[in-house]
């Protein structure tokens, strides 16, 4: 089944949807970034429950609950091995098809997912909107039904449009 993709602009945190994605460091941390803001915004609930799964591979997700944000679930996919750390683009795949695995066991079916690695991982916007969306393409679901790529500023949208 293909996944529809959507994209919008906005803040993930304030999104009504099954599941969000926090691109993190191995040890989820959510000190820094995205990661921070939602643990900010849902509560360190969020980050107790990540903590029973550190660490986690890049590579490999983990679902948490939300705490107090609006959304069901948050799948953490670490794009680095240390906070604050420079990336490629290849981090931006292995954490793509990670969150992908992750909802398709976890039964989730829509998942908003943020420019993974654009932060302080620095992966160029175009570079990472083309290789998640080739990733989401590529991928045989048969839970996920939605994927909505999250651009926060006008950059990051365009180049999501771009790649789609």
């Amino acid at each position: 089944m293909a996944i529809e993709i959507e994209i919008v602009k906005g803040d993930i945190t304030k999104m009504k949807v099954e599941a969000i994605a926090n691109p993190e460091n191995t040890r989820l941390t959510m000190g820094g970034g995205l990661a921070y803001v939602i643990r900010k915004e849902g509560g360190d609930k969020i980050w107790e429950e990540a903590q029973k799964f550190v660490p986690v591979r890049i590579g490999n997700a983990v679902v948490t609950g939300a705490g107090k944000l609006p959304c069901k679930f948050v799948i953490h996919a670490p794009t680095m091995k240390r906070p604050a750390q420079r990336i490629s683009k290849e981090n931006t795949r292995l954490a793509m098809q990670g969150i992908l695995e992750c909802a398709e066991k976890n039964g989730i079916s829509e998942i908003a997912v943020p420019g993974l690695g654009t932060g302080v991982g620095c992966v160029p916007y175009k570079y990472a909107a083309r290789v998640m969306v080739d990733t989401i393409r590529n991928f045989k679901a048969s839970t996920i039904k939605k994927i909505i790529l999250v651009g926060f500023d006008d950059g990051l949208y365009k180049a999501f449009s771009e790649a789609l």
